[in-house]
């Protein structure tokens, strides 16, 4: 565990941007190769205004990641957070308590804000107007969202009491499990029916972007499944019946277009139809 420690505590931007760039690519060519749904659209468009979504979060990460640090340091010099009022116990307890937390506080709790508070769906919307989820899908913020999540690691970090390393281990794991869930893949039903009891799978995260409620305001989990069940919003659907998007903004020239993504989270916030 020391040795994931000492990584963690210095990973270089290049490692980062490595495993970022990485994952799209592995999961690029094996959702192409074997794809669950076998979409008729522009892969490389649709690519593109994913991407144009993961670099804006990358940008607005980058400004504030003095906020961050800052705020790991401070926990850690003056003992604040669960982590550090807890007993003294085994590092690979330590970080299992850890990451849970901030997957909790971090993750779970921002995503199921963002959909029960209008100004904040109104940001989130576009992620899931999203058609045809793919493994780009995973990084598709609009840049308004990217500093509400930011906001809501940064309150993560200071009340989990997280030392940096283990923000960044969580931040590595989140990454590589986002473009797995979002990724156009499928394993087998047992399988993944196996892994939802502990992690998000595909089939758990596919629900979430069915395009009506109840499922869209479900499986709000981002790495561990156990807060879904614990709160009572775990919802399963077979995912023949799967259709990505969200009622209120089906049309390509909404869903498909930079320009009317960007501007949504300002236009009239349209009601869903169920």
């Amino acid at each position: 565990m020391q040795e994931i420690i000492n990584y963690f505590s210095t990973i270089p931007s290049s490692h980062r941007a490595l495993i970022l760039a990485g994952g799209i690519a592995l999961f690029w060519i094996i959702e192409s190769a074997i794809p669950f749904v076998k979409f008729q659209y522009n892969k490389w468009q649709h690519a593109g205004i994913n991407i144009f979504f993961t670099l804006t979060t990358i940008i607005v990460n980058f400004c504030l990641a003095f906020i961050l640090l800052k705020t790991a340091q401070w926990t850690v010099d003056n003992q604040f957070g669960i982590l550090n009022w807890l007993p003294d116990m085994n590092e690979w307890l330590f970080a299992i308590i850890g990451l849970l937390l901030l997957d909790l506080i971090g993750a779970y709790l921002a995503h199921l804000v963002e959909h029960k508070v209008k100004f904040l769906w109104r940001f989130h919307l576009i992620h899931h107007t999203d058609t045809w989820i793919d493994t780009t899908s995973g990084n598709r913020h609009h840049p308004g969202e990217s500093v509400i999540r930011f906001a809501f690691t940064t309150f993560g970090v200071l009340a989990v009491g997280s030392p940096m390393w283990m923000v960044f281990l969580y931040q590595t794991l989140s990454v590589v499990a986002t473009q797995f869930t979002h990724a156009n893949i499928v394993l087998p039903k047992k399988v993944d029916k196996l892994m939802s009891y502990f992690l998000v799978s595909p089939d758990m995260h596919k629900v979430h972007h069915h395009y009506v409620l109840p499922y869209t305001d479900s499986n709000y989990g981002n790495i561990f499944s156990i807060w879904d069940r614990l709160f009572g919003t775990f919802k399963t659907l077979d995912r023949e019946k799967l259709i990505f998007g969200v009622d209120t903004h089906m049309k390509p020239e909404e869903h498909n277009n930079l320009k009317n993504l960007l501007s949504i989270p300002f236009q009239k916030l349209r009601s869903p139809e169920n």
